[in-house]
């Protein structure tokens, strides 16, 4: 029998002024993207843990949604994982073989906030 049901949910990251910019980005695709994205997140919420080619880990508790978009255009969905969610921290469209450092930075900073805020929850 086949299970249909989500292993993760995914969670878009919420900065301390209330925006979410994963959210943001994905709407500013055009709909076959948008479309294309959100399927290749749904492969992970149900897949997991899945491996290449949808989902590959980045080390540091980070790891990426891989979609492959209209006119040989790659996006990248960052996350990581945290209380049972995998919560979206930062896309782009991919433009180098290997994921540009201020990216990888911008996420982990995020991973970072998000850890904090779940630890100080927990603790409350």
């Amino acid at each position: 029998m086949i299970d249909r049901s989500k292993k993760l949910t995914a969670r878009f990251y919420e900065s301390s002024g209330g925006g979410r910019p994963v959210r943001e980005w994905v709407l500013e695709l055009s709909d076959t993207d948008r479309f294309t994205v959100g399927k290749d997140i749904q492969k992970v919420e149900f897949g997991w843990p899945l491996g290449r080619p949808h989902c590959a880990p980045l080390g540091d508790g980070l790891w990426e949604v891989r979609s492959n978009l209209d006119g040989n255009r790659i996006a990248r969905v960052i996350f990581c994982l945290g209380d049972g969610h995998m919560i979206l921290l930062h896309a782009f469209i991919k433009k180098t073989q290997k994921i540009p450092l201020q990216d990888f930075d911008l996420a982990l900073k995020r991973k970072r906030e998000v850890t904090r805020w779940t630890r100080t929850r927990k603790a409350a």
